[in-house]
């Protein structure tokens, strides 16, 4: 029997649409929803499965994932397939592995250890998007769409260095946005707040996102602000898209400030103004007020500048080591959104030394106190000890903000999950639990079929699928059955790698990757391209 073919019985359907429920049946062959509503008996196809008292929709789209790494060399990836994310979108944030050469990708190592680490057994043997994929498809825990990041891009044609692009330079980015497109990238990111990308100016984004346009991609920035200047940076990026012609999507779209506190509506009023321009703009947030990177990312990017070697010898320099306490706690650094530090807010999450680990969950005011030291110095120190491995969560949100952005017409998911650390932030585990659970169910923020709808539907148009995140026949079958009535995040930032409670089956093109609540060994998920691509190997052939 085809393990594919199977029929789903007496489920309440939830299609990915935000339409109410409804009691239908389902019928999926070879991978493929060949049927969906009302199935007399007798026209059940493979094996049954018993829906009652359950819930099923399409499987649940990650828009904002740092699993980079982990896709392709954890068969597991329990944080993601324990509640039902079928897709994740990765190479975020304007910085991942690819594009690169040795040089640059050694320098990514560096700086992205906090993220992401350095699995056991990795190769490295991959340099360019199509690499990327093909190692994707040959079986993972997931489907896999990849954004080429402009950082990456930037290093690998300027290295990590301040400074505007010539405009040779500009044109030879171009070069490689243009090829990771058509190599299957669904996009371009950008981290703005991180080094390089912070060097770059906004006609630097727009020459680069005009090509991106051209193969129908999104450009999906962590913007140059968000503190006290949130609203400017999401003006830049809307003038971004009307110069470049490309659809705009918000990642981990937060309003923390305090002087943002209560006023989403002036968000949503140019959301509303860029869509009556024609402009395509979306967002995703996750459901929890603090946020995580790594440790560094605050410092002021003349530090960063160059790299891990180049931070040690700044930081052993008096001079410029009281420049940066300066800027850390006096007059602001853009490594922290151009504000001075709350060193109060910010908990350490993971360390390398075994000698810090008792530091791991303190605040860096906590962890300054145990070593007899005030935070500044504290931090600057810890950063060296540590090779600027060290990664962070930050509680800095604002719950009314939060929930009115979740609630939005054009909101999306993303859980922004970091694996990596001794207590990373829970997010990675909980994000679509906890949109279900406890914002659907428990708060009644939106409704169970709305905050699939997030999930699912919205997100797979915003990715230009045509045959994924409906429950439709045509369809893929990428679905999820869960238990609406008992479905619940139950990481915490003191626990946080705990698998969500309530989901019962998870499968990719008709393949289970989640049976009766455990993990299968079935690596169905493959690399979601591009149109772009699609095109581009149509005309080679």
């Amino acid at each position: 029997m085809n393990d594919s073919t199977f029929t789903i019985r007496g489920a309440v359907a939830m299609d990915g649409t935000g339409s109410k429920s409804t009691r239908s049946d389902l019928i999926v062959k070879d991978g493929v929803i060949a049927k969906f509503g009302s199935i007399l008996k007798g026209e059940e196809e493979g094996k049954i499965v018993d829906g009652s008292g359950l819930t099923v929709s399409p499987g649940f789209i990650d828009l904002h994932s740092h699993s980079d790494l982990a896709v392709i060399t954890d068969k597991e990836h329990l944080s993601k397939v324990t509640q039902g994310v079928t897709t994740e979108v990765v190479g975020q944030d304007g910085l991942s592995y690819v594009p690169s050469s040795e040089e640059t990708l050694s320098i990514l190592r560096e700086q992205l250890y906090g993220w992401n680490g350095e699995p056991a057994g990795l190769s490295w043997n991959f340099r360019s998007v199509a690499d990327y994929l093909s190692i994707v498809d040959k079986g993972a825990p997931v489907n896999v769409a990849y954004l080429i990041p402009h950082g990456s891009v930037r290093m690998l044609v300027r290295g990590n260095v301040a400074g505007l692009a010539s405009k040779a330079e500009l044109s030879k980015m171009s070069e490689i946005v243009e090829q990771g497109m058509q190599q299957g990238a669904v996009g371009l990111s950008a981290g703005l707040t991180y080094t390089p990308a912070m060097y770059a100016d906004d006609a630097e984004i727009i020459e680069l996102c005009r090509v991106v346009a051209k193969y129908s991609g999104f450009y999906a920035p962590h913007h140059r602000n968000y503190g006290a200047q949130f609203l400017t940076a999401v003006d830049d990026c809307i003038e971004i898209a009307r110069a470049s012609k490309a659809a705009l999507h918000l990642t981990h779209c937060h309003m923390s400030a305090p002087v943002n506190h209560d006023r989403t509506d002036l968000l949503f009023d140019r959301l509303s103004s860029a869509e009556s321009e024609g402009i395509d703009v979306t967002l995703d947030s996750y459901p929890y007020l603090a946020g995580s990177t790594y440790l560094h990312a605050m410092l002021p990017s003349w530090i960063q500048d160059g790299g891990n070697d180049a931070m040690r010898s700044r930081l052993a320099q008096p001079e410029m080591r009281a420049r940066a306490i300066h800027e850390l706690t006096v007059s602001g650094s853009d490594g922290n959104q151009g504000g001075t530090m709350n060193w109060e807010i910010i908990k350490i999450a993971g360390v390398q030394r075994a000698e810090s680990l008792k530091l791991v969950g303190l605040s860096i005011v906590e962890a300054a106190k145990i070593s007899g030291k005030d935070p500044v110095n504290f931090y600057l120190d810890f950063l060296v000890g540590e090779d600027f491995r060290a990664s962070c969560v930050i509680f800095a949100g604002h719950e009314g903000n939060m929930r009115s952005i979740m609630a939005h017409p054009r909101h999306m998911a993303g859980s922004d999950g970091i694996l990596m650390g001794n207590r990373p932030h829970p997010r990675a585990y909980g994000t679509f639990a906890r949109y279900l659970g406890h914002y659907a169910r428990e708060e009644k923020v939106f409704s169970m079929e709305e905050a699939v709808a997030h999930m699912t539907g919205r997100s797979a148009a915003r990715l230009s699928l045509k045959d994924r995140g409906l429950l439709k026949a045509g369809f893929k079958a990428d679905l999820v059955l869960f238990d609406a009535e008992s479905v619940l995040d139950l990481s915490t930032y003191e626990s946080p790698r705990i698998a969500a409670r309530g989901f019962e089956s998870v499968w990719i093109d008709g393949v289970k990757t989640l049976s009766n609540g455990e993990r299968t060994s079935h690596l169905p998920g493959k690399a979601i391209r591009s149109n772009a691509s699609n095109k581009s190997n149509t005309k080679a052939k």
